[in-house]
């Protein structure tokens, strides 16, 4: 049977973490054009309201590394929104930190962030959304630092390849009532991540990637809206590569100056 409009979350109930700047807040304009009903929790409320279709976001406040604050907080959205259809796990990141010297509070929040938290927010999501008619989809945010690390990263990118496995564990286990699919993502522009490509506005960086250019957040959102909706009904337990490719082999780019 065809699907009359895919792209129309009217009647659902979205909440993204870390929904308040960066990716996480076009992720949610995204869904509230759609027409969907969309919570974001952050540690501070945003600067600015969330609007997207004349209508905007609510907001509750969380550390997502608090599993029982967690938990409350996914319980007052499903009572705020009546349900929740789609969990987008967004809320990660992390400075670079020398591995030879880094502290172990430091692994230890970097891990609790990107790896911990999405699983606290999805397993409370998941006990909502199996006793819903429809079940639910969730989604968590990765990066290409779980495939292919960088100095600096350690701790980020095992807990980010962490997150890769426990998508794929969970997928397994809360199917078929509950979808659960991953998004690798590359580099994204954002006002946040802008001082770290350099004094030329990224350009050297750009020359690497075969798509000619970073991926902006509303790169992301498109992906979120596919995973959420009825057109990825039959993805379950996917690694979803928003990366405009990967990029080039430092070697190919040494033997190739052409290039960008």
């Amino acid at each position: 049977m065809a699907l009359t409009n895919p792209a129309d979350f009217t009647g659902k109930a979205v909440l993204i973490t870390g929904g308040t700047k960066g990716i996480g807040r076009v992720v949610a304009e995204t869904f509230l054009a759609a027409g969907a009903d969309v919570t974001v929790c952050a540690r501070t409320e945003p600067d600015t309201p969330i609007d997207g279709d004349g209508r905007r976001a609510h907001f509750l406040p969380v550390d997502v590394r608090d599993a029982d604050a967690v938990k409350a907080m996914v319980d007052a959205a499903h009572t705020q929104m009546g349900r929740l259809d789609v969990l987008v796990n967004n809320a990660g990141g992390s400075p670079d930190a020398d591995a030879a010297t880094v502290s172990t509070r430091f692994v230890d929040r970097i891990v609790a962030l990107n790896l911990l938290a999405p699983f606290y927010v999805a397993q409370a999501a998941n006990a909502v959304m199996q006793q819903q008619d429809g079940g639910g989809s969730i989604v968590n945010i990765g990066s290409v630092s779980a495939h292919d690390p960088q100095p600096g990263t350690a701790a980020y990118s095992a807990a980010k390849a962490g997150l890769l496995m426990l998508t794929k564990a969970l997928a397994l286990e809360w199917a078929p009532k509950v979808r659960v699919n991953h998004i690798t993502t590359g580099l994204i522009r954002t006002e946040a991540a802008a001082s770290v490509y350099g004094e030329d506005g990224g350009a050297a960086v750009t020359r690497t990637l075969p798509i000619g250019r970073m991926a902006v957040p509303s790169d992301i959102a498109g992906a979120c809206l596919f995973l959420g909706g009825p057109l990825s009904s039959y993805v379950n337990g996917a690694d979803i590569a928003v990366h405009g490719g990967g990029e080039y082999p430092a070697r190919y780019l040494a033997t190739h100056p052409e290039i960008g």
